[in-house]
């Protein structure tokens, strides 16, 4: 098998301490020259400001393809839409629209009186600009606001009715949650080629799993079961990387060409992923060449 292509998510510091880890994170990740790289919201747009920074100066200075996540939350569409605006200028071209998460506190999201719905009205405006490659999220399991089966995927079928070019799913822990997923897509009419699996490197069992409960993300027992043996013999980071380098692989063989790694600004696990699966830095290519 070929080596995938790889893109990587990024967060927005808050910090001068995150800032330093967000650009050691950078440093690391770009030489595997991924396909493009996206930079989230916090919940409820809490970090919009330091996400455009963030964004400009990736793009700036590193010469990587940059998706801008933007979402629904807490702004007018004129508000959104200026901020799709200085994306353009600074020479963004990719952007990952979302509803969003409520702001903290919230419940249940409620759209601002004079923003937008829901992540297909965000989608449409952007696709009428025709600036942007247009990437959209995913749920291979229900999403905590699913109606039930099927809705989900149907969600999904509309957002690329909107003009959504390409989607990024939330992580899962088995292959089989996204061939059936990928499966279910095909039989609605979704094109799964355009469905990238998004990959979480677990470096702690126990914030991992806490997240993927808040989520609605399945834990198999015996996942449960293997970290807990991990963390008794202080191999939990080894396992991590066993276990997301064997999820790929099992993708891969399924016809998987494209993963999208959460890296919560720690690039080592991430990178030691990519190098298992034979994506390494160009120049290290040149030389086994």
């Amino acid at each position: 098998m070929s080596a995938p292509r790889v893109s990587f998510e990024f967060f927005p510091p808050k910090s001068l301490e995150a800032s330093f880890q967000l650009w050691e994170t950078v440093q690391a990740l770009a030489p595997l020259k991924p396909q493009f790289v996206s930079v989230t919201y916090g919940a409820g747009g809490t970090t919009r400001k330091l996400t455009h920074e963030a964004v400009e100066t990736i793009h700036n200075r590193y010469g990587v393809n940059v998706a801008a996540h933007l979402t629904c939350v807490d702004a007018t569409r004129a508000e959104t839409l200026e901020i799709v605006d200085a994306y353009a200028r600074a020479g963004v071209t990719e952007i990952v629209a979302l509803r969003g998460d409520p702001p903290q506190g919230q419940g249940a999201f409620v759209p601002h009186p004079e923003g937008f719905a829901n992540s297909c009205e965000l989608i449409e405006a952007l696709a009428a600009r025709s600036l942007f490659r247009i990437r959209v999220g995913a749920y291979p399991e229900p999403h905590p606001e699913s109606r039930g089966v099927g809705h989900d995927v149907q969600w999904l079928k509309r957002k690329f009715e909107a003009g959504a070019d390409s989607a990024i799913t939330q992580f899962f822990f088995e292959a089989e949650t996204f061939f059936r997923f990928r499966e279910e897509c095909d039989a609605a009419g979704i094109d799964g080629s355009r469905i990238i699996p998004g990959i979480l490197p677990i470096e702690k069992w126990a914030g991992v799993r806490r997240f993927a409960e808040r989520c609605g993300t399945r834990i198999p027992a015996w996942l449960d079961e293997a970290f807990d043996k991990a963390v008794r013999d202080g191999r939990e980071d080894l396992l991590g990387k066993a276990l997301a380098t064997e999820l790929c692989t099992e993708l891969m063989e399924g016809g998987v060409q494209d993963f999208h790694f959460y890296t919560l600004n720690k690039p080592h696990l991430t990178r030691d992923i990519c190098h298992a699966l034979g994506v390494l830095p160009a120049g290290h290519l040149e030389k086994v060449a």
